[in-house]
């Protein structure tokens, strides 16, 4: 359960995707994380990969935490091995970093020869229709 929004712990938009309070296109869910589709993806598939329990940077999570999501992150790569063999990895801790939800999470970002996709650009919204065929093919056994 997501924890309550409090002075130290300001609303969280990971933490209401995790409680099902808000919406989401799940790729994985295990005991520790969740992973989903970014909403402003960077490339065809781009995922976030979020542990449950709320910390702003990995260094606040506990060792099993920690462990927890790398085993997601690690499952999650797999799984988009079907759709691109190259992809990024990425954290960004704090907002000189480029972090904006202050819930640590890991980008999974597949290439597919363009050019780098971390410049500075305009993304456009997940289109639901190509969601649902990429959750069909990051989900299926």
């Amino acid at each position: 359960m997501a924890p309550a929004p409090s002075e130290s712990h300001p609303p969280c938009v990971f933490c209401d995707i995790i409680a099902g309070e808000a919406p989401a296109h799940v790729i994985l869910e295990t005991r520790d994380a969740i992973a989903f589709l970014d909403i402003f993806p960077f490339t065809r598939g781009h995922l976030l990969v979020v542990p449950k329990h709320h910390g702003a940077r990995l260094t606040d999570l506990s060792r099993e935490e920690r462990a927890g999501l790398i085993d997601a992150l690690h499952e999650v790569i797999r799984r988009v091995d079907r759709i691109a063999t190259d992809y990024n990895v990425a954290l960004n801790a704090g907002a000189r970093a480029g972090q904006v939800v202050f819930h640590v999470h890991f980008h999974v970002i597949p290439r597919y020869g363009e050019a780098n996709p971390f410049n500075p650009r305009v993304r456009r919204p997940l289109d639901g229709v190509e969601a649902k065929r990429l959750v069909a093919e990051l989900t299926a056994p």
